[in-house]
């Protein structure tokens, strides 16, 4: 099968910088978009940025000139970099690839989530 795994979450101050990684493994044949969502306390998920195969990126207005997301396609990794972190940054970030598996079918894929609290 396929799995996401992310790292780089954790606690830092506001106006601090994190780094999310996250790398897609298993039977895949070829990733079209990934990106990165989140989801704070008694929200609904929201996008936080996605960049496609081809590089095209796309921002949550709220995240712009902040962050930034980049990918490996060599090593099926996404990076989420954050500068100016703000408390309502704070959430559970995760993963998210659409992907064609080796068998040919279209999947849509999740992390597991890490944590980012940013505090005032």
């Amino acid at each position: 099968q396929v799995q996401l795994v992310e790292s780089g979450g954790g606690l830092v101050q506001a106006g601090g910088s994190l780094r999310l990684s996250c790398a897609a493994s298993g039977s895949i044949f070829s990733i079209n978009a990934m990106g990165w969502y989140r989801q704070a306390p008694g929200k609904q998920r929201e996008l936080v940025a996605v960049v496609t195969s081809g590089g095209s990126t796309n921002y949550a207005d709220s995240v712009k000139g902040r962050f930034t997301i980049s990918r490996d396609n060599a090593k099926n990794t996404v990076y989420l970099q954050m500068n100016s972190l703000k408390p309502e940054d704070t959430a559970v970030y995760y993963c998210n690839s659409k992907l064609v598996h080796v068998s040919g079918r279209y999947l849509e894929v999740w992390g597991q989530g890490t944590l980012v609290t940013v505090s005032s």
